[in-house]
């Protein structure tokens, strides 16, 4: 029997009922009696009195922040929707590197929109990745055959920004002593301007030409696109292989789809691949995220830029993938890194491996000759019609001299919903895809003709269908041979090899990712469910501007509340990663100083605890670095930063920190920081990487910060994909907005990014949190990371000290910001010297936990940064402290002598069930606590699928395609 309802004293109001604050409960992991057990365990009173403690008062914004006020998801997500309808979903023929595509509805379901995938950070920990690295070395192995390369890297941010790493790559292997930097010109507009870009700051010059003009100057490398962007096919090998014996490098920008008909760039004679995976299943979405990629010859394969899946062997002796070569070499060469590029486009990465997978080669190969068989009878058609086109060769576009009638087309095509391209004054461009039908292209002929004449039909000319490419260029090697993708393409065998391979991994779903300086927070599902709908989906980034609106509309408010986050006057969304946010900073502070005759600024000093892509963006920026000392508690040792501000101050351009510092914590100087550096002449950049400690706190803009970059997939909850798609925007003070990255503005740096918009699709995200969270609950969301960082710190302290804290006052421990550094140094030398228990060791270890492991050895080599996030509950948090003190009990017998060095359960992690069920077991602890150190784990164990694996093993045997399958 129900009891009846106890009446109350009071009745809720109707606002009450309709609880406007609803998500900022779902997103915070922490209730008001879990808060009330945090706080005594940290001894505070309040968490108020907490974050007064520790943000130093002399920082604390002035006044709130000016965001509405937070709405229900199923509200934000009407608004938003209203929002979205404002854009114009047209037929777009305009190509230009953006395709209309079809993602298969198993790809879209159990990745896109599966956070198995999306949730997933990147592979650092190898043995918990093994899934989406399988789908990375299938995306290498995807470009390695389509391009006739021999190396491919796991995808770059996108094709501009990849042809402009390849510019750099190829002037670091270069012979050349020439600074002359040759681009065709079929190339691509959106590329050309941000190569321009990227050459301007390093003393590279830029010329356009036509072909074999290239030929009759020095010059150390030449960039072709094959197709171009007029849709000619040119065979241009000859002229390579003449240009290569003058000692020049040949980058190609290759379309992959046309790549399954065509001899591909590595027969031709070139040196780098570069171009986009875009129209393998990732929908265009107003410019992206789409995983770009790049593919050179063998030479050139340790200079090459991003991130790099390599095959490897286990303790076992079992095939197992890690990343290679390039894993955070910003972080280990810093200034002299070669890219500041330390990430990739992984899940818009592995969309496109799937792709091939699910289609195989017969599939990718017919889809393409659907294309290209459609262009050859559209080209037929307006033949038929009196039109010529500017393109003898085709793939997939057609440039049509349409003479004075050119505007009349356009505007009818508009007028029917359909977008085409304008070539120059008087032709017309005109681009298929995929989606492409006999319908669209006599609705296109329909456009082309004139009034009283005749349309034709596709069945006129259907028998004739033929293509237009050239026959000396149709390929004739094989490719995606390899059993993975001639396997899957039933939908039960591809939704069976997905949730294989997302089995292997650990994710948000499964456990919290402690990372440090990563922020690996709630992504929820109400803030991704707008990416896919088509009115964000399927706008072409160069689309006209009135079919945008909606688009426009969400840049301008996202830009207001990142403002109001910030304290900046001003903000550009392009760049599409954080190291590009950070590049586009130095950039508006490099441009600040020119306008003003101050060129030789060009002095940038960094403390030696950023972030290793600092002194990178530094460099790629024209600045010239000089790292600055810290002191024993991690902070910016003031008197050597004055004094190199005294030395450099003629040439002073900018100072770059993090804040709160790498060491995790508030350093109470930062406003004298900025001071002092301000009245050299110099311009402060602070790294937005760890915001997730300032939001409604402090401002950066507000304190002495110049310029700032935000990671939108850290801080507002865009997910981060197994290392991608980001988001960097870059935010300024008002004197520095006329110096923001934009393709139109002349006055800007130029763009850094191939669309105006970056990574527009995936922004809807950060919007929807911004706005079902409102300025109260993106406050209480930074003071309870806080608050959960502090908890951690304060329960390990007498298992794994922490390294850096604020002063303790009044007999309360020492505080940390949003994260905490453990400082595990000493247990090698008190577990037995060389062969003692390490970090790593512990890393490893967690994993037989369910967990993933927080930041290794950074900033501070032997020590685990932590970042709880806000979005853990207690439970979680407790989990991971009982599994962390735990380990420190195992330790504690290799310290007594009980466990031998090298073998006990640290040393031998990760376990694996096969090695657990194997018949011998010549260990001194039981296979049970190797596999279930804690009871929970009883009934819900993550088995990691591979042993602890081999790193030097797989540097030293680079191979990083699929995997040969034994007999």
């Amino acid at each position: 029997m129900i009891e009846p309802a106890m009446p109350t004293t009071s009745t809720p109001s109707l606002s009450e009922l309709e609880n406007p604050s609803e998500f900022i409960a779902r997103h915070i992991g922490i209730d008001a009696a879990d808060e009330a057990v945090m706080l005594r365990a940290v001894a505070a009173t309040s968490r108020g009195a907490l974050i007064d403690a520790i943000v130093p008062r002399s920082i604390a914004r002035s006044q709130p922040m000016d965001i509405p006020a937070p709405i229900t998801e199923a509200a934000a997500l009407a608004e938003l929707k209203a929002m979205a309808a404002k854009n114009k979903v047209f037929k777009s023929y305009i190509g230009q590197g953006y395709y209309g595509t079809h993602t298969p509805g198993v790809i879209l379901r159990n990745i896109l929109e599966n956070p198995a995938w999306y949730t997933a950070y990147t592979p650092y920990q190898a043995e918990i990745s093994q899934g989406r690295m399988e789908a990375l070395v299938n995306f290498q192995t995807m470009v390695m055959d389509l391009t006739g390369m021999p190396m491919a890297n796991a995808s770059m941010l996108d094709e501009a920004t990849a042809a402009a790493e390849a510019m750099t790559m190829a002037q670091r292997a270069s012979k050349s002593k020439s600074t002359t930097f040759f681009v065709d010109v079929e190339v691509l507009p959106q590329t050309l301007a941000v190569i321009k870009t990227r050459a301007e700051p390093l003393g590279i010059e830029v010329k356009t030409c036509k072909g074999d003009e290239a030929l009759g100057q020095d010059s150390f490398a030449v960039l072709l696109q094959y197709p171009g962007v007029s849709g000619v096919v040119r065979d241009d090998r000859e002229w390579i292989k003449a240009y290569k014996a003058k000692g020049g490098i040949v980058i190609m920008a290759a379309d992959l789809l046309a790549l399954t008909l065509l001899t591909p760039p590595g027969e031709l004679g070139a040196d780098i691949a570069v171009g986009t995976t875009q129209r393998f299943g990732t929908p265009m979405g107003n410019g992206g995220p789409h995983a770009a990629y790049m593919a050179c010859r063998d030479e050139y394969k340790r200079t090459m830029p991003g991130r790099l899946v390599g095959v490897s062997v286990d303790v076992h002796g079992n095939p197992a993938y890690r990343l290679a070569l390039q894993t955070r070499e910003q972080h280990i060469r810093r200034e002299k890194a070669t890219s500041n590029i330390c990430t990739a486009q992984v899940l818009p990465a592995v969309v496109a491996s799937m792709f091939a997978v699910y289609h195989g080669p017969a599939g990718l190969k017919r889809i393409a000759q659907r294309v290209a068989a459609l262009t050859a009878v559209l080209a037929q058609g307006l033949l038929a019609l009196g039109y010529k086109t500017a393109n003898t060769s085709a793939f997939d576009t057609l440039t049509v001299n349409t003479g004075d009638a050119t505007n009349s087309i356009a505007s009818n095509a508009l007028s029917k919903g359909a977008n085409l391209r304008f070539a120059s004054n008087n032709s017309l461009s005109v681009s298929l895809d995929e989606t492409s039908t006999r319908v669209d292209v006599e609705a296109l002929w329909r456009f082309f003709a004139k009034p009283g004449q005749t349309v034709p039909q596709v069945s006129d000319f259907e028998q004739a269908a033929n293509t237009l490419l050239p026959a000396a260029l149709l390929r004739t090697s094989s490719y995606l041979t390899h059993p993975v993708f001639n396997t899957h393409h039933s939908e039960t065998g591809m939704l069976r090899y997905i949730r294989r391979l997302s089995d292997l991994d650990l994710a948000l779903d499964r456990s919290m990712i402690p990372l440090g300086s990563c922020t690996m927070k709630l992504n929820a599902t109400s803030e991704m469910i707008p990416i896919t709908w088509p009115e964000f989906a399927d706008i072409h980034p160069f689309c006209p501007a009135n079919q945008r609106e909606g688009y426009a509309e969400l840049d301008e408010q996202l830009r207001a509340w990142l403002c109001q986050a910030t304290g900046y006057a001003g903000i550009s969304l392009q760049p599409n990663a954080g190291s590009q946010g950070e590049y586009a900073g130095m950039m508006a502070i490099r441009g600040y100083h020119a306008a003003r005759g101050q060129s030789q600024r060009n002095i940038c000093l960094i403390p030696s605890s950023a972030h290793g892509t600092n002194p990178a963006s530094a460099t790629m920026a024209g600045f010239k670095v000089v790292v600055t000392a810290c002191d024993a508690n991690g902070n910016v040792d003031m008197v050597d930063l004055k004094t190199k501000c005294e030395q450099y101050s003629a040439n002073l351009g900018a100072v770059m920190i993090t804040y709160p510092s790498t060491h995790g914590v508030f350093e109470t100087s930062v406003k004298d920081l900025c001071a002092l550096v301000h009245s050299h002449g110099g311009r402060v950049y602070v790294d937005g990487a760890n915001m997730n400690a300032l939001v409604g706190l402090a401002a950066p803009g507000e304190f002495g910060g110049d310029v700032s970059h935000l990671n939108l997939h850290k801080t507002f909850c865009i997910p981060h994909g197994g290392g991608g798609p980001g988001v960097g925007p870059v935010c300024v003070v008002a004197d520095l907005v006329p110096f923001l990255p934009a393709h139109a503005d002349a006055n800007g740096i130029g763009p850094v990014a191939a669309a105006p918009l970056g990574n527009a699709s995936v922004l809807p995200i950060s919007w929807m949190y911004c706005r079902m969270m409102g300025a109260e609950g993106l406050k209480a969301a930074t003071e309870v990371a806080i608050l959960s960082a502090n908890y951690i710190s304060v329960r390990l302290k007498d298992h794994y000290p922490t390294l850096y804290t604020s002063s303790p006052e009044d007999g309360k421990p020492g505080r940390v910001a949003h994260e905490c550094i453990l400082d595990l140094r000493p247990l090698k030398e008190t577990s037995g010297g060389v062969h003692g228990v390490s970090a790593e060791d512990v890393t490893k270890r967690l994993m037989d936990y369910g967990f993933h492991a927080p930041t290794l050895s950074f900033p501070v080599p032997g020590t685990l940064m932590v970042e709880p996030t806000e979005s853990e509950t207690l439970d979680e948090l407790d989990r991971f402290i009982n599994a962390m003190i735990a380990i420190r009990e195992e330790i504690a017998k290799v310290e007594q002598g009980l466990w031998p060095q090298g073998n006990n359960p640290l040393s031998h992690a990760p376990h694996t069930a096969a090695a657990l069920l194997g018949e011998a077991w010549d260990r001194p602890y039981s296979r049970e606590l190797a596999a279930f150190p804690v009871p929970s784990l009883k009934s819900s164990k993550y088995w990691v699928p591979v042993g602890r694996i081999d790193n030097v093993h797989g540097d030293r045997n680079l191979f990083c395609r699929c995997v040969p399958v034994k007999d």
